[in-house]
């Protein structure tokens, strides 16, 4: 294919547009650019792993919805087109404090400071969003102030000013520099013959995995193929049968979709915990995928609800089911030249019963130490179909076929529920790290599943 020309990034900051200089690294982190050569010093680096939230900015789309997202994990290549605010961008009238700021003063909720500017523009963003404020603030860490305060400001807190539209669309397909290239392709079909050519490069949807590689490691790869242009990608649609979700579809949509939709309640409440509403507003389907992790969170739901992979490659489409997909420790079933276009989940039968578990040391923002997803058919008091998907009880997310086993025929009662946890903790094989021994993730994989008699009976509970 003929090589694209390089062009300069062009993004609105703060209102104004701006055109980033020849030469700079497209994979610069946003964070590193603001505190750097850009002059913005509000807003801080607290973990550059997008754990604490002080690197908070937000991006506004078109549509006035406003997306709080790390600074830090947030590459230059994938601001092009796009309109970023940081904390310096927040002012009311005259130059006097914004809204957003005077709230957080009248509350007294800072104190040190350090992580204030990430949180008003966590605030900025929530006043549009709206919901829980406690999961608003679940990526943003405060060790000094206490978050009663902050909380009374939230609850202060108007949508305020509507967004900016963002600059106008420009055809730019390259950022380079003599030693990276940036490719942002606009077509699948584009998008497949980049892969092809650059089988070494980093395939970049968010960027929430990836981007600790930029900003904790300091890799500078030679060669990063952005994928957010592709509108095959993008694509995330309710049918009668299920939801199609294009790779490259942030989770933010996606939980929005699955919240609004029959019988996934279970799946939206999972992605509630899947990182921070910062993290969801950049991690994608396709990037949890793409990567395997035996912790992915949103992987074992996929599994028990028999999820689809559309795949496009140089030689055409394939599906593949997502058990097929994942082939052992951070591996998939990708050959050379093709991508993820996107995931088909089928809705759950009539009346069946979905629940999707994960234990991790804090409720908000954590990573999983174990996973368990199922999904159950009952019929005249009969379990009559058991899918049981399991995450970091092994080197990847799996079914359980004994645990499937125990309970498929088996009466739906307290202790077909047991049997099958003892068959679930027989057949894992999980490894002890920083998060969890293995001790620990087989028990409590074991009692997860007895966990789910009282989860689907809580009258019994009661």
């Amino acid at each position: 294919m003929p090589l694209a020309t390089p062009s300069a990034i062009a993004f609105r900051l703060n209102g104004e547009p701006l055109r980033l200089p020849p030469g700079l690294s497209p994979t610069t982190t946003l964070l590193d650019w603001l505190r750097g050569p850009g002059g913005l010093t509000g807003t801080k680096e607290g973990c550059a792993e997008g754990d604490c939230g002080a690197c908070t900015v937000v991006l506004e789309a078109a549509d006035g919805v406003r997306v709080p997202v790390n600074a830090c994990l947030l590459m230059l290549g994938q601001l092009h087109g796009r309109a970023v605010r940081t904390v310096e961008g927040l002012r009311g009238a005259d130059g006097a404090p914004h809204p957003v700021q005077a709230a957080m003063a009248e509350a007294h909720a800072t104190q040190c400071g350090f992580c204030t500017p990430g949180i008003v523009m966590t605030a900025w963003a929530h006043a549009i969003e709206g919901g829980d404020p406690h999961e608003a603030l679940a990526g943003n860490l405060c060790r000094c102030t206490g978050y009663r305060p902050i909380l009374d400001a939230f609850a202060r807190l108007d949508p305020g000013e509507a967004a900016l539209p963002p600059p106008p669309p420009e055809a730019a397909a390259l950022f380079a520099t003599p030693e990276q290239a940036f490719h942002r392709p606009t077509s699948l079909t584009e998008l497949v013959a980049l892969r092809a050519a650059h089988p070494e490069a980093w395939l970049l949807a968010g960027g929430t995995d990836l981007g600790l590689r930029v900003s904790e490691h300091r890799e500078r790869p030679a060669a990063v193929i952005g994928v957010l242009d592709v509108p095959e990608l993008q694509v995330l649609e309710s049918r009668p049968e299920g939801l199609r979700i294009g790779a490259a579809v942030p989770y933010r949509q996606v939980l929005a979709l699955a919240a609004a939709e029959p019988g996934f309640g279970p799946f939206a409440d999972l992605l509630r915990r899947l990182g921070s509403r910062q993290i969801r507003g950049m991690g994608t389907l396709g990037g949890n995928l793409g990567t395997a992790s035996p912790i992915g969170d949103a992987l074992p739901p996929l599994l028990a609800l028999g999820a689809a992979i559309r795949i496009a490659g140089p030689e055409g489409e394939r599906d593949l089911p997502v058990e097929e997909f994942l082939t052992g420790y951070r591996r998939n079933a990708l050959k050379p030249g093709e991508v993820v276009r996107d995931v088909f989940l089928p809705r759950p039968p009539q009346g069946a019963l979905l629940a999707c578990e994960k234990l991790s040391r804090r409720h908000d923002q954590d990573i999983t130490a174990a996973g368990l997803s199922v999904l159950l058919t009952v019929e005249g008091g009969t379990i009559a179909t058991a899918r049981i998907a399991h995450g970091g009880l092994g080197p990847s997310a799996a079914r359980a076929p004994q645990a499937e086993a125990a309970l498929a025929g088996a009466p739906f009662a307290q202790a077909s529920f047991a049997a099958a946890a003892t068959a679930l903790t027989g057949e894992v094989a999980p490894l002890s790290d920083l998060r969890a021994t293995a001790e620990y993730r087989r028990l409590a994989a074991g009692n997860l599943l007895r966990r789910l008699w009282w989860r689907f009976n809580p009258a019994e509970a009661a």
